[in-house]
């Protein structure tokens, strides 16, 4: 390192964010995720013994993931090499194995990679890792807002321990907050501010366990706020909403949050409750959800959950899903609480969910079965010779357009995949397909 880069690193960390500059140096200044760094618990143990292995931390924003490897930067023996997935390429971490392989030949000295928001990674290099993490050549410690068994590589995954952070609880939020305000060191002492009770409790509550968020606010507010006539910095109740603005929403679109919404809003459609449905789509729209994902996920339910039960409700919700495309919000939500009330308001069925399972299930167990003769098609060249089509009977020839003849593979023929429920429209599809059967007798 020349003397350039230590005096950009000395200036970087003066003018980093106040969230960034009071990260903890020591376990023993972390606050929160006690489930996880315990005196007791695994990973503090590891972390205290220098013996830790591949890891992957996971959970909302602002709960400490890289905190927690910032400290492990701190107490390791080995080199710590730290980049950032959004930006990363595979020229960087050929670097780093290639520093790694020296570091462990040369020196005896192992490498711990962190690899932040490493779900940005695709599968390409996830799996260019994997052969150096499973020969020990670098310990990978990864940090993700998403839900690690949908985004990183399984085999990855089996290499490491998953360790996931939880939201900070309120008193932990406010012990950051005092710590910002009276923090000489690393935080704002120095500028001698105070911090009213009333504003403490709220500002505690808005982040709703997200420690960056509370940082960023408390920062805002004593950068931003006039000293008062005894010469300190006082954040008021009325100071800390207009830092905060409102509260900070729960919900991370790509990860947990996003799919347990996403889940008790379809769940509420499924189980015809309107009102809850709706609470559930102004929450995702609150939290700036891709409407075009809400329209699909209506979709899905009008043919999943009602099915021929009402099929008009796929109609809506088909049209809702164009509309919300051509008109944006704010308007488009109008349309999409529509098609939700709709949608949770209908009769329904789940017969077609049902339906296709069997006959996949039948596929996997009979795909080979041949197609009766009289159905294959006779008229490419050569086919009627074969006797392709020999046989059939057009159904439009015959009473109620139906005739009963062989459909199904040899072995298959008693199977029935589809049967209606009694739900609205397709208790009449029930009743029709058993009078035409029957007349056909």
């Amino acid at each position: 390192m020349d003397l350039f880069d230590y005096m950009r690193r000395q200036n970087q960390e003066k003018e980093a964010p106040l969230a960034s500059r009071l990260r903890p140096s020591s376990l023993e200044e972390v606050v929160g995720q006690q489930h996880i760094i315990g005196k007791d618990k695994l990973l503090y143990r590891a972390i205290q013994a220098d013996k830790l292995s591949s890891l992957i931390f996971y959970g909302p924003p602002g709960t400490g993931k890289t905190t927690l490897a910032k400290v492990i930067a701190n107490t390791t023996s080995g080199e710590f090499v730290q980049i950032n997935a959004t930006s990363a390429g595979k020229k960087d971490m050929e670097a780093v194995v290639e520093q790694a392989k020296n570091n462990q030949g040369m020196y005896g000295k192992k490498t711990i990679l962190f690899v932040d928001e490493i779900h940005r990674f695709n599968k390409g290099q996830q799996d260019y890792l994997l052969p150096f993490v499973e020969d020990g050549t670098i310990i990978l410690i990864g940090a993700t807002t998403e839900n690690p068994y949908f985004e990183v590589n399984g085999a990855l995954l089996s290499r490491s321990v998953i360790f996931e952070l939880k939201t900070l609880e309120k008193d932990e939020i406010r012990t950051l907050l005092l710590r910002a305000v009276h923090d000489t060191e690393k935080g704002m002492g120095a500028y001698q501010g105070t911090i009213d009770e009333e504003a403490l409790e709220f500002l505690a509550d808005m982040a709703n366990g997200d420690a960056r968020a509370a940082l960023t606010a408390i920062e805002l507010g004593i950068l931003t706020t006039p000293r008062s006539a005894d010469g300190k910095i006082h954040i008021t109740l009325e100071v800390a909403s207009e830092c905060i603005q409102k509260r900070v929403v729960r919900y991370d679109k790509s990860g947990d949050n996003h799919y347990d919404t996403v889940s008790a809003f379809i769940k509420s459609m499924r189980g015809s409750d309107p009102d809850a449905a709706l609470y559930y789509l102004a929450r995702m729209l609150y939290a700036g959800e891709d409407i075009r994902f809400i329209a699909r996920r209506i979709m899905i339910s009008a043919s999943e959950d009602v099915g021929n039960a009402d099929p008009n409700a796929l109609t809506v919700a088909v049209s809702a899903c164009e509309a919300v495309e051509r008109i944006g919000m704010p308007e488009a939500q109008i349309i999409l609480a529509q098609a939700v009330s709709y949608v949770a308001s209908a009769p329904k069925s789940n017969s077609a969910v049902t339906a296709i399972g069997r006959a996949m299930e039948a596929v996997k167990e009979t795909c080979t079965a041949p197609i009766p003769g009289h159905l294959l098609d006779a008229h490419y060249k050569g086919a009627a010779k074969l006797g392709h089509g020999l046989g059939y009977q057009y159904a439009h020839d015959f009473p109620n357009h139906y005739v009963k003849q062989q459909y199904l593979p040899d072995g298959l023929t008693e199977t029935k995949f589809y049967e209606p429920s009694e739900q609205g429209y397709e208790k009449q599809i029930k009743e029709w397909l058993r009078y035409i059967r029957k007349a056909a007798e």
